[in-house]
């Protein structure tokens, strides 16, 4: 345990030594190193930066892209153009600028919104960006004399400085560029970014617009890149290309792969050891090189996926993340805004159907605060299709659904949760590689805007949240990643970042699911205090039918995409009607078997 405990301390003290060192080797690194290296290092720490961006996206948020290349090359074309066709002035090194910040900004955005619009998958996502590069190439080859065609441009006036000063503001500028990015992966508002990595479905359901942080994110990534390609362009005179093409791209990623991807600092250290190895030994080895870099990068992935970097400083305790110490405190819940007097739910006439097969037919059904209803059918009745409907507006093939009052109309699941809804699902689905406590401050991402540049020592759930967390003992395992909870664990922590939304109207899908007795005995208690207690309104599908008498106001029973009964309990339990339903449903498993 005392071990354990000084982890952190180690890790901190070991990337606080990793720092010193490289920022020490910056400052001193014009007394050190010949004329050739220095060059060499001043391009690989603008090419370090753009690794850096790359790592962000790829490394905390999951999207593999081959598109920072073509940031990159805007960027040093923006020197590039503005300094051959408009000569070496205060107005042109601003327009230049300005060019490499507002045309990487537009063409990012556009690359977004074609990236991530609703429905489009990550793979087409990687598509784009690598499409974007091999465009922007042709245009480049295309441009004749004004961009210098395959040639470039070469021999424009510059920044009359000194190799030595080249040196430090390409140093300053990638400890900048690695101190922003560390600081904000970090802070509480990152944490979404390995969210969206983890479960962005999940994310969804939280009510957080996953594709419009990834735009974002690709905006302000894309910008840095450029700013990056502006100074390689601006230092070294020439421009190609082939700083915007996919080569480059794929370069980058390797860089990344190879150093440590989500690391930050194993991508840097990466790309500017491969830039230099390359420098001095491609001249000798120029085929065998490139050889043993894709070998090397084939090797990485399968065998060490976390990079080398990480592997070879693990004995500093590099890369595991301090344990912190957060208060737990209790939030008070918004007042409702919705009608009192109007149903929490509300659907009419839905229906879903796959081609010709009608999975629910005309399902009407109303719930008000304060009901716990019980949704109960056999297998393959379209419970769990209905409640997609409910949260999705895209989900069904026609009726309408109500939350709160507001018609959902084709709304995304992100939209349909400000209206007050919450959905927990029949499997565990939190975010694995996350802490508890990250979990749970993640799901109130849309009540509390987290921070960019902090971690708040603080962590507010409403009252029912605080509820399932001490009543299940998460309290006590706030620091643990969610991948190492039981399943009983993990059942609980969904349901607390459920209710860490503050929603209105509860969907719980099979909540007990795998849980041992006493832990379905909390968790029973946990539900009926939704309703009774707190006013909410909860629907829950359940075929542990002693569980559902405990906790149910009213049930309903679904059978072949119908609703063929509600009523209390007893009602439901003595009918004949259902006990038809449950015997036939009984006798085909058995046929099937």
């Amino acid at each position: 345990m005392a071990e354990a405990d000084q982890r952190p301390a180690r890790s901190a003290r070991g990337l606080l030594a990793l720092g010193i060192a490289g920022i020490l080797l910056i400052a001193i690194g014009p007394w050190v190193f010949d004329t050739y290296l220095l060059n060499i290092l001043i391009k690989s720490f603008f090419f370090a930066i753009a690794a850096i961006t790359v790592d962000v996206l790829w490394g905390y948020t999951g999207y593999l892209t081959f598109g920072q290349s073509a940031f990159f090359g805007i960027g040093a074309y923006a020197a590039g153009l503005a300094f051959t066709h408009g000569g070496f002035s205060a107005s042109t090194v601003f327009l230049a600028i300005g060019a490499a910040v507002l045309v990487t900004a537009a063409v990012a955005a556009l690359v977004g919104w074609l990236s991530f619009y609703r429905g489009a998958s990550p793979f087409f996502a990687t598509v784009i960006s690598l499409v974007l590069p091999i465009v922007l190439t042709q245009l480049l080859l295309s441009g004749g004399e004004w961009t210098g065609s395959s040639s470039g441009l070469t021999g424009y006036q510059t920044f009359d400085l000194s190799l030595e000063a080249w040196y430090w503001v390409s140093g300053a500028a990638l400890v900048v560029a690695a101190l922003l990015a560390w600081k904000v992966v970090r802070s509480d508002a990152g944490r979404v970014l390995a969210a969206i990595r983890d479960n962005e479905s999940r994310c969804s359901y939280l009510g957080i617009d996953a594709s419009l942080v990834k735009i974002a994110l690709l905006v302000a990534t894309a910008v840095i890149a450029g700013l990056a390609g502006f100074g390689y362009g601006s230092f070294s005179g020439v421009v190609a290309p082939e700083l915007t093409g996919f080569v480059f791209g794929t370069e980058l990623i390797i860089w990344v792969a190879l150093g440590g991807r989500g690391t930050l600092w194993g991508p840097l250290i990466g790309a500017v050891l491969i830039n230099v190895a390359t420098a001095y030994l491609s001249g000798s080895m120029p085929f065998a090189w490139q050889l043993i870099l894709g070998v090397a990068f084939v090797l990485v992935i399968v065998l060490f996926p976390q990079g080398l970097v990480p592997l070879l400083l693990k004995p500093l305790g590099l890369g595991r993340q301090p344990a912190r110490v957060l208060a737990l405190v209790e939030r008070p819940v918004r007042a409702s805004t919705a009608d009192a007097g109007k149903p929490a739910l509300a659907m009419r006439g839905l229906t879903k159907s796959f081609g010709s097969l009608k999975v629910l037919q005309g399902i009407d059904l109303e719930a008000h605060a304060g009901q716990l209803v019980g949704l109960i059918g056999p297998n393959g009745a379209g419970k769990t299709t209905l409640m997609r409907c409910m949260s999705d507006g895209a989900d069904r093939s026609a009726g309408t659904v109500e939350l709160c009052g507001n018609d959902i109309g084709l709304l995304p699941p992100n939209a349909c949760v400000r209206f007050g809804l919450g959905r927990k699902f029949q499997n565990a689905n939190v975010f694995e590689s996350l802490t508890v406590a990250e979990c749970l401050r993640i799901a109130g991402t849309i009540l509390e805007s987290p921070s960019l540049l902090r971690n708040d020592s603080a962590l507010r759930l409403p009252p029912y949240a605080l509820d399932v967390v001490r009543t299940t003992g998460l309290d006590r395992k706030l620091n643990v990643v969610a991948r190492d909870l039981s399943h009983g664990e993990q059942q609980a922590l969904e349901l607390a970042m459920v209710l860490a939304l503050e929603p209105r109207i509860v969907l719980l899908d099979e909540p007990t699911a795998g849980l041992t007795k006493t832990e379905r005995t909390q968790i029973g208690k946990v539900l009926s205090s939704l309703a009774h207690r707190y006013r909410l309104c909860c629907l829950l599908v359940e075929h542990d039918l002693d569980f559902v008498e405990e906790i149910a106001t009213r049930i309903v029973v679904l059978h072949q995409g119908t609703i063929v009964m509600q009523g209390s309990f007893q009602e439901v339990v003595n009918s004949d009607l259902v006990k038809t339903i449950y015997a036939g449903s009984a006798h085909a498993a058995k046929e099937a078997a």
